[in-house]
């Protein structure tokens, strides 16, 4: 085999060097690819901070590869004629969450949010096995999601707190969520000291009613009423009110899970532990007062009445939750 004059060897070196042959040109096609996915996401986000997303979309940016940034996507159905009330709920707090990130100093293309609603994406639900509604899913910048991919909306409750955390788990992006201003508190509170300073001025020369012993219980009793039906775990969770099956359309307000809980279950709790309170309190009258005796006998059957009634239903909430529980009041 004959040798290839010197500058004819360097040129063909050059031109090598120049191609860097098929994987090479592979690479730079992955590349560009990804960079066009990237710009084309950067450019929704700016303008919109949940990306909304049908099937082709979908396909494209989150399942295709190459990718290099991890998307938050929530399956939803926000039609009204779905009457997905969860939906909704679960939407603003996700608005909340993506805005967080997106208006903060820390942004960058590593983490998008995104929306696919089932009339706008039935064919996602149908490739995913989908068939509840919301669901947030991590598609991460590498490989398929796992099994913490997916967020556990009825355990965790879907507050934009709560998902940040989430997302921090899985990602290692941490958001601060920002809330928009909510004015309602100080309303509330401007309200009831006008009320309060309205009742001291008109009846300035008379303020026993600030020493009334039935009004403080009363108020003291509303208060651990509201606090031990579960209102502050509502509060710092953000639960949904209630859980309607999509297929049956049954709609659950007791939570099945003694780690979670929905608003209506607490609502329901609290007429309960209101009942069987209002027992012991015609039980004590009926023992106490000086009321004729067929008075007393009535509130004594009535107290028995409400305490018996209320508090075995307040074990059929917790055999519903603790499964097993073999105790009961009376059979419900």
């Amino acid at each position: 085999m004959a040798a290839l004059p010197v500058p004819l060897l360097v040129l063909a070196l050059l031109l090598l060097a120049g191609c860097g042959g098929p994987g090479a040109a592979g690479q730079r096609r992955k590349e560009m690819v990804l960079s066009e996915k990237v710009n084309q996401l950067m450019e929704w986000a700016s303008k919109r901070s949940v990306i909304r997303m049908n099937g082709d979309k979908f396909r494209r940016l989150v399942k295709a590869p190459p990718r290099n940034y991890s998307v938050i996507v929530m399956f939803t159905a926000l039609q009204p004629h779905r009457q997905c009330v969860v939906c909704k709920q679960a939407d603003e707090e996700y608005q909340i969450l993506a805005n967080s990130w997106r208006y903060s100093s820390a942004f960058t293309n590593k983490i998008f949010f995104a929306m696919v609603d089932f009339d706008e994406g039935s064919d996602v639900f149908q490739m995913l096995n989908m068939n509840s509604a919301p669901t947030f899913i991590n598609f991460p910048a590498k490989g398929k999601p796992k099994r913490g991919d997916t967020y556990e909306l009825q355990v965790r409750g879907f507050a934009a707190e709560q998902l940040a955390r989430w997302v921090a788990d899985r990602t290692d992006v941490h958001i601060r969520v920002i809330r928009p201003p909510n004015y309602a508190g100080p309303l509330m509170l401007g309200l009831l000291l006008a009320v309060i300073g309205g009742l001291v001025y008109l009846r300035g020369s008379n303020l026993d009613f600030l020493y009334n012993k039935t009004g403080w219980a009363f108020a003291a009793l509303c208060f651990v009423l509201a606090m031990t039906s579960g209102q502050m775990w509502n509060h710092i969770r953000g639960p949904p009110y209630a859980h309607k099956n999509p297929h049956t359309g049954q709609v659950n307000y007791i939570h099945g899970s003694s780690q979670a809980q929905f608003v209506a279950e607490t609502h329901i709790v609290l007429l309960f532990n209101g009942g069987v309170t209002l027992g012991m309190v015609l039980l004590h009258e009926a023992a106490t007062s000086d009321m004729d005796v067929g008075k007393r006998k009535i509130m004594c059957i009535a107290g028995i009445g409400l305490v018996v009634l209320f508090f075995s239903w307040l074990l059929s909430v917790f055999r519903s939750k603790y499964h097993g529980y073999p105790y009961r009041y009376v059979r419900l």
